[in-house]
Order: structure tokens, then sequence, then C-alpha cells
């Protein structure tokens, strides 16, 4: 596994980092039922094949994805491995709960220190709550303490106001999203040089989308099997983010052995992609975008919903049709139907009361109750948008 040297140091990061924010989960289970044997076999695997670099949150899987790796990784020598994790700004209502929060996330992780973390999901919002909790002076002190080796933050908004964060507080590392399609679309390429300007190693999370630039549209699939029949789709998503510079490990969120396989293969012998192959991704990502499907990576943040709805599912069972149906229009729609009927009615998108709650914490700024409304327009009429 390639590694690359954080900053100055003799610390060195492999290219892939392991993601926990979707394990495998038992079947029939809720997203708290993670199939430990199956994380484990994943683990190991990584581990085996250089990847040091574990990254979880309190929030994933519901509070359970911190017990399981740190149980997992409990087995292995401390100093082999890198735990990153973070601090939930959008769960805080008081400033005493962060000192309980980061306490509660080393017994669960079974360590006496963090090497990476994290504020979560930092934005113009979740900012001003750091400031009022007092969360920066709160980490700092555990870092000077020598609990925290690396500070950062995991960042989902404008490059206006990252350079806010970076001008106002003096961090180690940052976390972005960073992937083909949103390197004009969110403006990832005006990140990165921001953090390029200050220095800061760049942590990439969501490469592949939430697995939407894994399973692109048949046109998409063709012309980069055209370029290159033996890489997968997800390669050339990797590839994309780990040929940025300034990145220091690029996060994979995998859901099975096959994926860890896959994605350390592709990061052990890591080649820069050449100017010829960019002008392939942009070919795909133009045809991808022509299947007009919602930009949903399925991170939940916008759930519970008031009313019920499980957004993330209705919007993959819609993202699922849409390229069903660029692959083969003649579909019939009975398996369209099927899907979302095993839905409650509690669940699907006709239950949404336009409230607006989601789209102000979607951090990909979708506009979830216009998309609720097209696919209600969908189930009663049969109608996809232009």
């Amino acid at each position: 596994m390639e590694k690359r040297r954080y900053r100055n140091t003799d610390e060195f990061v492999s290219l892939l980092g392991f993601g926990c924010m979707r394990l495998p989960t038992r079947e029939g289970g809720t997203s708290r039922d993670i199939d430990k044997e199956k994380t484990r076999e994943m683990i190991e695997y990584a581990r085996a094949a250089g990847v040091n670099y574990f990254d979880t949150a309190y929030m994933y899987h519901e509070g359970a994805s911190e017990p399981v790796i740190g149980e997992i990784l409990s087995s292995f020598d401390r100093k082999s491995f890198n735990l990153a994790t973070k601090m939930p700004l959008m769960m805080l209502q008081h400033e005493a709960q962060v000192e309980t929060i980061f306490n509660d996330q080393l017994k669960k992780c079974r360590v006496d220190y963090f090497d990476f973390y994290l504020l979560h999901n930092m934005n113009r919002g979740l900012k001003t709550a750091a400031e009022r909790f007092k969360v920066y002076e709160f980490l700092k002190k555990k870092q000077e303490e020598g609990v925290i080796r690396h500070l950062g933050f995991s960042f989902h908004d404008s490059p206006a106001v990252l350079k806010e964060i970076t001008g106002q507080w003096d961090f180690d590392f940052t976390q972005i999203q960073c992937n083909y399609q949103d390197w004009e679309e969110q403006d990832a390429k005006g990140q990165v040089k921001i953090l390029a300007s200050k220095g800061l190693p760049i942590i990439v999370m969501e490469p592949v989308r939430g697995g939407s630039l894994a399973t692109l549209s048949e046109s998409a699939v063709e012309i980069f099997k055209k370029a290159d029949p033996a890489a997968s789709p997800a390669s050339w998503a990797l590839r994309y983010a780990a040929s940025i510079p300034e990145v220091l490990t690029v996060l994979s969120g995998m859901s099975t052995l096959d994926q860890v396989k896959d994605n350390t293969a592709i990061l052990s012998s890591f080649k820069p992609l050449s100017g010829a192959e960019r002008e392939v991704i942009s070919a795909a990502l133009l045809a991808y975008r022509k299947s007009a499907t919602v930009p949903c990576t399925a991170c939940r943040y916008c759930m519970d919903c008031p009313s019920g709805v499980d957004i993330p599912r209705n919007l993959a069972i819609f993202n699922g049709w849409k390229i069903t149906l660029d692959k083969n229009p003649a579909t019939p729609r009975f398996f369209f139907d099927m899907q979302y009927g095993r839905m409650g009615p509690e669940e699907q998108s006709s239950n949404c009361v336009n409230c607006g709650k989601c789209a102000e914490k979607c951090p990909q700024h979708i506009d979830i109750p216009r998309w609720m409304g097209v696919i209600n327009t969908y189930v009663r009429e049969g109608r996809l948008p232009a």
C-alpha cells in the first residue's frame, strides 16, 4: 500500500483509508446491527494490505460503529494504526456535552488517545455551534494533554466558509468531500486551493460519492470500459481523488470484502491519472449527468424525518430505477412498484409534508422536498422529470 508523509514528519499514512460509516449489517437488521465477523475479516485484510487509517464517528451506524471498530482494533498493536473519530456538532445542546461525549468515545473505541480527531460536519451553521459550546478550545486542550495527536475538521460548505474557518482556528488537517462530480458541482476545486495555500493535508471523503460513482448509468460505464476494460468505475473515482497532490489519504466506506480487495489493489499499485484519462472521466461524467439521478450519498444526515419518511431509501430506489431505465427503457414498472411498496406507508415519499428540515441538514444541498414531489408524481402518474 502506498503511504504518504504527514506534513514534515516521519509519520506515514496509507493512501487508502478505511471509512467505517457503511459497514456490513446483519440481514433484516437495522443500521446498528453490524456484522462483526464480516467487519473483522475486512479490517484484517485491509491491515494485511497496508491500510493504517480507520475513520469512524459518534453517529455512524446509529452509534454502533465506534464500539465495534474499537473492539476489533484493540486486538492489534496500538501504534500500528491511526484511529480517527469526530465530535458530533449537530447533536450538541450545551457545553458540558462536549466533554461527556469525548470521554464516552475514548471508552467506546478502547483507546487512551486519538490519532486524528475532527469537528464533525463543519458548515456555517455548525460553526456557530462550535463557537457557542467552545468545542475547539476543549479539543485543543486535549491535544496539549496528548489525548489528541492531530486536530482537524470535516467540512460541507462553500470555499468562503472554509476560508473563514481556517482563518479563525489553527487546525492540522481537513476532511472534505472530493470526487470528479463535486470538483465543479460543490467547488471541491476551490476548497483544495484554499487548503493547499494553508499547507493543510487533505483527507478525502466520498471519493465514490456514496457508491453512486461505482454504479453509474450504462452509457457512462461503457465509456470507462472502452478506455480500460479491466478497470472498475470505482477505480477511476479513487484514482481521481488520489491524484490530487495535497491529499494524504482517500477514505472508502467499504461494505464487503470484495470492495476491500478491489480498493486495496487500486491504491497499492497507484498510478496518477494521465491527461487522456481525465478526458475519459469528463466524458463519462457528462453521460452520467444525463441520467438525471439525485446526488444523494446516503449519509443519513437528513434523518430522522419528523413525518417518518425514509428519505435515503426513497432516493436510492428512485436513482436505481432511473439507471435501470437508462440501461433498458422497456423495463416493466412492476420492479419500481415492488421496491417502493416494500416501504411502510409512513416511510414513502407521499408522507412528506414539505417542512424542509431535511434540506437544511443535507451536506449535498439537495432540495429533498422537491425530489419527494418528483417521486410522488411518478408513483401517481408515471411521469419522470425531463
